[in-house]
């Protein structure tokens, strides 16, 4: 799409007093006296420290883990009944841009995440669909935990991890069954004044003997918001419905076995083009009907210790998008869908306090079809065997390693049946160094083959010639360090990731090019008796073909993101009912002018403030008030598309927005 005039707004102006200001209150905080305890977590008891997530990874203290981002269970909560942009708004590393959730793309250190190897609940997620909306859309209500690897992929993160990994798992029955009982959930309601939206969740769970089930459902509905300049955004209204169902046995022996499915559906009017308000004369919204679909059956033992610790995960994954044509009525409604059947065995061969080796294999068959009521329908396809083995060992005390290979062979057939085949290895290092007890040292380098993608399938076109294309491949590096003294943590890293081959066609042609991202990224947490504060910055300049991107040639590589800095803070006083805290999500100006781009991207600051009450009379009752973009600011996240064209209106986010979610765990 080429861009075109833009239509009038006023544009964001950064606003650095609100983050020092924010910054302030929330380090104050820290002179309130010890938080009450008890043994059953609360929202406001939910740990913001990502280091209590680490702890639940079996392999959290492994070199190859050491460049992880984790998702703090503060984070997962609060992010419930909102997007992924809010479940990532504490990452400055990982950027979610879009506004709406069918829009909302996800960078990891300025690369778009179709280049990173994405499971949920160990199934392979799906490639690249229409572009002007996203492949890898996820409620944020169904998450146990999430874990982001970025740059150095391991070998067992799957195949074409170009430039790290995506891991999420759903909730299971234990996660919300009380200690004791065999029986109960939790529900939870929210109302958010700007689009005058009411959300709803109810989770039901229940076990018996080895047995056990799960059940969630969503369903979120409300109007158009505003943004901060007070104008109205057509097509921005929530429509989203979402469920789970799992059901799990598990012998006294620890042999689980888990079957899951889920769907996740958006069916409503957007804006014409659904990543962005508007392009050149205004055009009304349209119909886009998009459902996603994962379904996962796995088997492990959870009680293996030895050289006998299999797992073997099957699924499915699936996206389809339907969107109205109302200037081609002839077309009806375009249709695509992008597939992926996988599977995974492998094995962890535990060797004691050395650490573990983990070997097997991997298979996914993926597809990508168009369609429409004057098109036949056009397909691309890619299967892929590989087989690996990855070693995460503690050779001293002081220095722990991860080295891992993986072959993979890659049969892809076009869109008029031209077909290949492509092979390659991938190869990764990390080590990290304890210096002193406090201060350690870690690095990390990949070689990664990224195989040939499937593309846009809405850009389908039976005459591409394919006899150019090359399998990608993609090199990683890291160096960073890591600094904890009692409740004070700090952490920093330089990374550098160059995909060479990257796969970047348009209708008229099929083309490869070469992508890089370089940056360093900052941490920093701190923590006092009742409340936490997690800070973090990150600074990434991406080049396509050599040169600085704008933000249409760097589509499904990456984004210009510049520098980006997230803040967040908690505390309840102690025997107090109350928690409070806030949040800060501000980026610099970006003043890089690409060749291709009109203008630099104005910075911004947005606060966001919240309050919650655990009522003592009415056990598990908790109410939460929040008021997000505090001082009503004109702004689209750094991560959204089209900021840096004169011809594109970007996806503003909602202006100033009270909320209230009443959460009941039973």
């Amino acid at each position: 799409m080429t861009p075109l005039p833009q239509t009038g707004h006023n544009r964001p102006k950064p606003c650095l007093a609100v983050f020092l200001c924010t910054s302030a209150l929330a380090i104050a905080c820290a002179h309130t006296a010890h938080a009450q305890q008890s043994g059953e977590l609360h929202l406001g008891q939910l740990v913001l420290d990502p280091a209590f997530m680490r702890a639940q990874d079996p392999d959290g203290n492994a070199a190859d883990r050491t460049n992880s981002h984790y998702v703090a269970d503060a984070e997962l909560d609060r992010a419930r009944m909102g997007t992924l942009r809010d479940l990532f708004s504490g990452i400055a590393s990982v950027s979610v841009g879009g506004g709406i959730p069918v829009a909302q793309k996800i960078f990891v250190n300025g690369v778009d995440m179709l280049n990173l190897g994405v499971t949920l609940d160990g199934v392979s997620q799906n490639n690249r669909i229409f572009h002007h909306t996203s492949a890898n859309a996820f409620d944020p209500g169904l998450m146990k935990s999430v874990r982001v690897d970025a740059g150095a992929a391991a070998a067992d993160a799957g195949p074409h991890a170009m430039a790290g990994a995506v891991v999420m798992e759903t909730v299971d029955a234990a996660d919300v069954l009380l200690a004791g009982r065999a029986v109960g959930g939790n529900a939870r309601l929210s109302y958010a004044s700007n689009g005058r939206t009411p959300s709803g969740s109810v989770t039901l769970a229940a076990r018996h003997g080895g047995f056990e089930g799960l059940g969630y459902l969503k369903r979120a509905k409300g109007r158009d918001y505003r943004t901060g300049a007070g104008d109205t955004v057509a097509g921005s209204a929530a429509d989203l419905t979402s469920g789970l169902l799992k059901v799990a046995y598990q012998t006294p022996d620890g042999h689980r076995f888990e079957l899951s499915g889920l769907r996740m559906m958006d069916d409503a009017l957007r804006p014409f083009r659904a990543n962005m308000i508007g392009a050149g004369a205004p055009r009304e919204p349209r119909r886009y009907n998009t459902t996603r679909d994962t379904f996962s059956l796995s088997y492990e033992n959870t009680a293996a210790d030895g050289f006998w610790d299999p797992r073997i995960v099957l699924g499915r994954s699936r996206v389809r998008v339907g969107v109205d044509q109302p200037l081609s009525p002839a077309l009806g409604t375009s249709w695509g869908d992008s597939s992926t059947l996988s599977a995974k065995v492998e094995n962890r061969f535990n060797l004691g306090e050395l650490g573990t080796v983990t070997a097997g294999v991997d298979y996914y068959d993926r597809a990508s079809t168009y369609h429409d009521n004057a098109t036949a329908r056009l397909r691309e396809s890619a299967r892929n065997t590989g087989a690996y083995a990855q070693a995460r060992l503690d050779p001293t005390a002081a220095l722990s390693l991860s080295f891992g290979l993986r072959f993979d062979h890659q049969d892809f057939t076009g869109v008029n049946g031209w077909h290949s085949s492509f092979s390659g290895f991938s190869g990764n290092l990390s080590a990290a160094y304890a210096v002193s007890d406090a201060f350690s040292l870690r690095a990390g380098v990949s070689s990664v083959f990224g195989g040939l993608s499937l593309e846009d399938n809405f850009i389908f076109n039976p005459a591409w010639d394919y006899s150019a294309m090359r399998a990608a491949r993609s090199t990683s590096y890291t160096i960073g360090f890591d600094y904890e003294a009692d409740q004070f943590r700090l952490d920093g890293e330089v990374f550098l990731t160059r995909i060479d081959n990257a796969r970047v066609s348009v209708y008229a042609r099929n083309a490869v090019g070469d992508a890089e991202s370089r940056g360093f990224n900052l941490g920093l947490g701190y923590g006092w008796d009742g409340g936490y504060l997690r800070a973090s910055y990150s600074q990434s300049k991406l080049k396509v073909d050599g040169q600085v991107s704008d933000s249409y040639s760097a589509l499904d590589l990456g984004a210009p993101l510049g520098g980006v800095m997230a803040l967040e803070a908690q505390h309840q006083p102690r025997n107090s009912d109350f928690a409070f805290g806030g949040s800060v999500q501000a980026a610099k100006a970006y003043q890089t002018v690409a060749a291709g781009s009109d203008r630099a991207i104005p910075g911004y600051a947005v606060a966001n403030l919240f309050a919650e009450y655990h009522a003592p009379n009415i056990k598990g009752l908790v109410i939460r008030a929040e008021v997000n973009n505090l001082f009503d600011k004109l702004y689209a996240d750094r991560a959204t598309y089209g900021a840096d064209f004169n011809s594109v209106t970007p996806f503003y986010e909602p202006g100033r927005s009270f909320s209230l979610t009443t959460a009941l765990r039973f």
